[in-house]
């Protein structure tokens, strides 16, 4: 498809508490639809989206981390973890629901440099 934007949606937020990591998911798999080239970077506390084992009972809200899982299936060309994010908050690769690509601030720096649209949530 001609046209094709690269735009990259940024998580950074905590998965609960507020809006911004459920409107942000919602919004990549709308995009998915128009056939762009979607990546998806998880930064800062925004990856806590992907750690196993959430539960949200006490909270009362509900737990939407499995629909990460669908992300390749709906066309997202890439989903990737900020390393220090993970490292700063005790998270290790086995901890995610997903298999991603971990970045180093470098490697994010070029990503970034490299999309038509960058849309933070």
């Amino acid at each position: 498809m001609a046209n094709r934007k690269k735009i990259m949606f940024l998580l950074q937020k905590a998965p609960h508490g507020t809006i911004y990591a459920l409107e942000g998911l919602e919004a990549v798999l709308i995009f998915c639809a128009y056939e762009q080239e979607i990546t998806v970077l998880f930064m800062d506390d925004g990856v806590y989206s992907l750690k196993k084992g959430q539960d949200t009972t006490e909270l009362g809200t509900k737990e939407f981390s499995n629909t990460y899982r669908v992300l390749d299936d709906y066309g997202v060309n890439k989903i990737c973890v900020d390393k220090a994010s993970m490292v700063i908050r005790g998270l290790r690769p086995v901890d995610l629901i997903i298999d991603v690509e971990f970045l180093t601030e470098e490697e994010i720096i070029l990503l970034m440099k490299e999309q038509d649209v960058i849309i933070p949530f």
